[in-house]
């Protein structure tokens, strides 16, 4: 195997965007810290805020002035009611949007929940040289998400390209 097909450990937070949730019951957010654990990152931050515009864009703005941070995973919030801000709250902060993620996270999710999918306003991009993606608070949205999206892209050996291997080009 040659160097450039090594893996290469990017570090993560993670934010669970909730009213309802605490530490103690933050099922969505333990999954994604356990998987990127596993998958060979690490955890840089854990957050589990209220469905708070401004305090969701404080604690992701604090995390993508972070060069020691690589991505920010973000789970609940993408919905429709109208306590739901994640997309409104995080949008802003993006220099570019990754508009195939959301595309790709509902085609899959269609063959789980059907058409229910439509209400999941699952997005990603890049802020400041930090990947963000924003997944629903489900458990299961956000293993469908990291399980058959997200590891791949963050894994430098997936071919034939992948986001891991843009890390030092991406503040050029």
């Amino acid at each position: 195997m040659t160097a450039s097909a090594d893996f290469i450990p990017l570090r993560l937070c993670v934010l669970t965007v909730s009213d309802t949730r605490s530490a103690d019951d933050d099922t969505s957010g333990d999954y994604l810290a356990d998987a990127l654990a596993e998958a060979g990152h690490r955890l840089a931050g854990r957050a589990l805020l209220p469905d708070d515009k401004y305090r969701l864009r404080a604690q992701v703005s604090h995390w993508i002035a972070d060069e020691a941070v690589d991505g920010i995973l973000v789970t609940g919030g993408t919905g429709f009611t109208g306590r739901d801000s994640t997309p409104e709250a995080l949008r802003p902060l993006l220099d570019k949007e990754m508009d195939g993620f959301g595309e790709l996270f509902r085609a899959i999710s269609f063959d789980e929940i059907g058409t229910s999918t439509l209400q999941s306003r699952a997005f990603a991009g890049l802020a400041n040289g930090t990947f963000l993606f924003a997944l629903p608070g489900s458990t299961s949205a956000c293993r469908t998400g990291w399980e058959k999206i997200i590891r791949a892209q963050l894994d430098a050996r997936t071919r034939p390209c992948n986001l891991a291997r843009l890390g030092p080009r991406l503040r050029e």
